[in-house]
């Protein structure tokens, strides 16, 4: 494979969890591509990333003028973000597309796929969980950004809450569960919480949420009226992380600190999601949590360098 050198850009369909992912990649292998967020209407979301007459146009002018000047390389995550990086690899591109595509990959110059996705492929690299830009130098420069959370006594706990999805249970039922759990912790132990919702969380659950830990003990941001979103913060000053069965991406940013982890209700968790999660209870990353979680030592998960390093030989960058 030729290198990636040249101009280059980076496309994602908007969600957070899918441009992360796309831009710690291109962090790691030094990389400074131009960034795209591909709009697409109904037709793109049934069918991308399979052709159909007229793809092509499927992502607006700014893509539509891409394609007419296909830059040296491109990096996709993401089902819609698959077919602008399949239509580039057909004029020359080198692509390189983050997550699998559910067709043939033949489609792309590289793939790279979860291990729980259970594939593999020649032009193929798996990782365990999803790539994040979680090291030593981002938690640094997270507790520069928000020393207040650092002046909380601890222990510290940081709580991620998702929401429900085709996979997972987790409403509000469940998070009563982890809420009564947590209680009798703080009861015990005393410390602060360092709350956050995410964009899955759905309205219901983030109001109960900010009614219920409101006046603390610590902090919760449900959403921007709450001001700066401190996820970043409490990732780096967590003594433990409590995170909700829902999300691959938040569980495999936990377990990229070394504080330990506890995912609350696991069983919840249906296919590759739970896959994914009995794969880290089993080599001791993460453990179900509990009413007496006991503290454990972890070692950070990070496989962004590791899938980065694979890039480079791939590509004799």
């Amino acid at each position: 494979m030729s290198s990636l050198s040249g101009p280059g850009w980076l496309l994602h369909d908007g969600r957070s969890g899918h441009r992360h992912q796309a831009l710690a990649l291109a962090e790691a292998l030094g990389l400074k591509p131009r960034e795209l967020a591909l709009p697409a209407g109904r037709l793109a979301r049934w069918l991308a990333p399979r052709r159909w007459p007229g793809a092509e146009q499927a992502f607006g002018p700014a893509f539509t003028e891409l394609l007419a000047d296909p830059p040296a390389y491109a990096i996709g995550c993401g089902r819609l973000p698959a077919l602008a990086t399949r239509l580039l690899h057909e004029r020359g591109t080198k692509v390189v597309q983050i997550l699998h595509p559910r067709i043939a990959t033949e489609h792309w110059d590289l793939v790279i796929a979860p291990e729980h996705d259970g594939l593999t492929g020649a032009n193929m690299l798996t990782c365990k969980g999803s790539l994040n830009s979680i090291d030593e130098a981002w938690l640094a420069a997270a507790r520069a950004r928000f020393p207040q959370l650092g002046a909380l006594p601890g222990p510290r706990t940081a709580v991620l809450l998702g929401g429900p999805t085709p996979a997972v249970a987790f409403g509000r039922s469940a998070f009563e569960v982890l809420a009564s759990k947590l209680e009798y912790q703080l009861a015990r132990e005393g410390g602060n919480l360092m709350i956050c919702a995410s964009p899955r969380t759905p309205p219901e659950l983030a109001a109960l949420v900010r009614e219920r830990y409101c006046e603390g003990p610590g902090l919760v941001w449900v959403d921007d009226s709450d001001g700066e979103n401190f996820y970043a913060g409490a990732l780096a000053f967590a003594d433990r992380i409590i995170v909700s069965p829902d999300s691959v991406n938040m569980i495999s940013e936990a377990c990229a600190t070394s504080a330990p982890v506890f995912v609350a209700e696991p069983h919840r968790a249906t296919g590759r999601v739970r896959r994914f999660i009995a794969d880290l209870e089993a080599s001791g990353r993460v453990r179900a949590q509990t009413r007496e979680p006991e503290s454990f030592t972890a070692t950070p998960l990070r496989e962004t360098a590791r899938i980065a390093a694979l890039v480079r030989e791939r590509f004799a960058l």
